[in-house]
């Protein structure tokens, strides 16, 4: 089987990767919750290869500039800036 060059990424970063188990739906609160805010911009089964970069850029920006309630409506640029300061 063919995964998504995890390893390569985990490597190149110098960062865990983690997986949620099957059937064990207390791990994936904020991978769903991350999904339905994409799914806002983009409907299921998009390929976004074949989105431009621009766009892709865009909506990362307005979605890292979202308040989040985990993150005491802090955005997660406003809790970076914090945290380098």
């Amino acid at each position: 089987m063919e995964f998504a060059g995890h390893e390569q990424v985990t490597e190149a970063l110098g960062a865990a990767g983690y997986f949620c188990q099957p059937y064990h739906s207390w791990e994936k609160g904020g991978v769903e919750n991350f999904n339905g805010l994409v799914r806002q911009y983009f409907p299921k089964g998009t390929n976004f290869l074949d989105e431009g970069e621009a766009s892709l850029a865009l909506i990362e920006t307005e979605l890292n500039q979202r308040p989040r309630k985990i993150l005491h409506f802090l955005s997660p640029n406003n809790l970076q800036h914090r945290i380098a300061a």
